[in-house]
């Protein structure tokens, strides 16, 4: 008995500490802009491990893609087009503060109506309608009533979209490292580098990348490295669940 309970204090020594090897260090990563290309999006949804597949409405491929992610496990997200600031198109169903509430609900709710699967929506660009309060207080409702999550892309430093969320109701997440604002292979790795730095830091990161091939064959060489590396990429939903109290009493609407 002596020698077992030797044993065992040498070999809890040897191993490093928690912290060290990595245990609790998660992170989560969204692929956005799906639904134009179906080469892209199929290479997408095959990627290892708890990817979310962010779709953009009113898309040639949006069904199929999404019924694709649907089936491998992957959750599924509306990427909901928003005004910019720079007056750049975000494309067909955009929403704009400009439109009457019944246009707004009508345009919202036929974006949904093109992407099956969804249980969460973030902005696609949207820096100036992220920045007015009365526009996205209106928009978290809405949310609300049909418990969907949102996650900030945080396309603009002033965003007050995350804050409504939470003062709503609506379980929020934000957007920490964008992986591929420079598609230039050695750009996208030092971003994941940086991920993973973050995530390290504070235990959680969020990543957006696009359906670029640099992309997609960076993901496809790093994912597999992280269980090795003491990282694991989680749901968005288990990390919402982590932190919000009102994300456990929703996801059984979200396990559909």
């Amino acid at each position: 008995m002596g020698r077992v309970t030797l044993l065992l204090v040498l070999i809890l020594a040897a191993a490093p500490a928690a912290s060290e090897a990595g245990e609790g260090v998660t992170i989560g990563i969204i692929i956005d802009d799906l639904g134009n290309s179906l080469a892209n999006g199929e290479r997408a949804t095959r990627l290892p491990g708890a990817i979310t597949c962010a779709i953009l409405p009113h898309t040639p491929f949006a069904r199929i893609l999404a019924d694709a992610a649907h089936a491998t496990g992957k959750e599924v997200m509306l990427h909901l087009p928003m005004a910019s600031r720079d007056a750049q198109e975000p494309g067909p169903g955009q929403l704009d503060a400009g439109m009457p509430p019944l246009e707004m609900r009508a345009t919202l709710d036929y974006n949904l109506s093109t992407v099956p699967h969804v249980i969460g929506v973030n902005n696609h660009m949207g820096s100036l309608l992220t920045t007015q309060p009365v526009a996205m207080d209106w928009l978290m409702r809405e949310l609300a009533q049909r418990r969907l999550f949102f996650v900030d892309s945080r396309t603009d430093t002033q965003t007050v979209a995350a804050d409504a969320a939470r003062r709503v109701g609506v379980p929020a997440l934000e957007r920490h490292v964008f992986l591929d604002d420079d598609p230039a292979p050695a750009a996208v790795a030092a971003q994941l580098d940086r991920l993973e730095q973050l995530a390290r830091r504070h235990g959680y990161a969020l990543a957006i990348g696009h359906p670029h091939p640099v992309t997609l064959a960076a993901l496809e060489r790093w994912l597999p490295q992280l269980a090795a590396r003491g990282i694991h990429l989680i749901p968005l939903t288990t990390r919402l669940a982590q932190i919000a109290p009102e994300a456990k009493a929703w996801r059984a609407s979200w396990s559909r």
